[in-house]
């Protein structure tokens, strides 16, 4: 379900199915995004993949205390116009149309109608692109509070419609996005237990690629769910 584009969250109308993705489309799981660096590659370096178990990578992550004083949303602008200006489609439409197990028709002003989505978070199958929202999977509030010094408005921008990883953006249930809001993963997990070892994984990639910081509870609870995912490769690509 992951691809190469981004966008937020945004509206609800009516309707989700509640059966399983794999069971009701055929599908199976999506893995992390998984490309690998060239071995004489400097890590950490804009451009360069890299690939660590779980728990190297978590190891890799700065530690420090949250600050949310002075935290806006309207500081993170989105949606812009997306990677092709001339579609019509802001970054938050490429990304619900990126992400489509069945692709919607798509009209006049990105007008979307048909389609099918899987929404990671709780399984569910979408059959209305209008009950999608398109999460940040670091949520703009958490970026704010992990931010290691400010970032000037062009980083925030460029963060808050990232297309150029296929995890910082995430099309999935309105429901589950809001039951999600802007927690980490010691507050909140996806109800999809079956997610929760790429959902670990996804987050410390995302937080390795923009150089974000984590607290020690939320490190802590991102240890704990590594115990359960032997084998699982975070691979990421850092920032411009």
């Amino acid at each position: 379900m992951r691809r190469g584009l981004p966008a937020l969250a945004l509206a609800a109308l009516p309707l989700l199915a509640t059966t399983s993705p794999a069971s009701a489309l055929g599908g199976t799981p999506v893995e992390p995004f998984t490309s690998y660096a060239p071995a004489q590659a400097p890590p950490g370096a804009p451009g360069v993949r890299v690939a660590l178990a779980l728990f190297d990578a978590i190891d890799r992550l700065p530690v420090a205390e949250e600050h949310r004083d002075g935290y806006k949303r309207d500081l993170y602008k989105h949606w812009n116009r997306g990677l092709l200006p001339s579609d019509g489609c802001d970054t938050r439409r490429e990304v619900i149309l990126a992400e489509a197990v069945e692709a919607p028709t798509v009209a006049a002003g990105c007008k979307l109608s048909g389609g099918a989505w899987r929404s990671a978070y709780d399984g569910l199958v979408v059959t209305d692109a209008g009950k999608l929202d398109v999460d940040h999977f670091v949520p703009l509030a958490e970026v704010f509070d992990s931010e290691q010094t400010a970032w000037s408005p062009e980083r925030r921008e460029a963060y808050a419609n990232d297309q150029g990883s296929p995890d910082t953006l995430i099309a999935v249930s309105a429901a589950s996005n809001r039951s999600k809001s802007d927690k980490d993963p010691a507050q909140w997990m996806p109800t999809n237990a079956a997610y929760h070892c790429t959902y670990a994984a996804t987050w410390v990639g995302t937080k390795l690629r923009w150089d974000l910081a984590v607290d020690d509870a939320e490190r802590q609870a991102l240890l704990g769910t590594a115990e359960d995912c032997s084998g699982t490769t975070v691979t990421y690509e850092p920032a411009p």
